[in-house]
């Protein structure tokens, strides 16, 4: 999946909890904790899914780099381009909430990685498990051979 592509899905998905608070929650604080944590965990849940798809077809040396060029890409277009779709900058409510929301996204996006690779492992579903099985199988089915006497 190309790097560009999954940032700006990403970052979508800030827009529409952005939209969300901006119209339906605006003057409620614990309502819009809750829609940004459910954000976070959206993106989580994406990267999660993305991890486990693309750990059934190649190694984890191809596909985490660009997972996570994508994640750092979407944390950069939320963290300072976000904030202007509510009419605010991204210092507007100090340096500490900026920094929360980078260890929050930070966070959420590398357990989500980490249970969507864990997940295939754990089923046995991922690129190292699928080659050691296909291996055996080759192994175990060899022709006997045969023996003149």
């Amino acid at each position: 999946m190309p790097i560009a592509v999954l940032a700006a899905a990403l970052f979508a998905i800030n827009v529409v909890a952005r939209v969300v608070i901006r119209i339906g929650f605006a003057d409620n604080d614990s309502a819009q904790n809750t829609v940004s944590i459910i954000m976070f965990a959206v993106i989580g849940v994406v990267l999660a899914v993305v991890a486990f798809i693309r750990a059934q077809r190649v190694p984890p040396s191809s596909w985490l780099p660009e997972l996570a060029a994508s994640a750092i890409g979407g944390m950069l277009l939320t963290i300072l381009i976000g904030p202007f779709i509510s009419g605010d900058t991204p210092f507007a409510a100090g340096a500490g909430n900026f920094f929360s929301q980078i260890w929050l996204y930070g966070g959420f996006a590398i357990v989500g990685t980490l249970l969507g690779y864990w997940v295939a492992t754990m089923l046995g579903r991922d690129y190292r498990s699928r080659s050691l099985q296909a291996f055996a199988r080759a192994k175990t089915t060899k022709p006997r051979r045969v023996v003149r006497r």
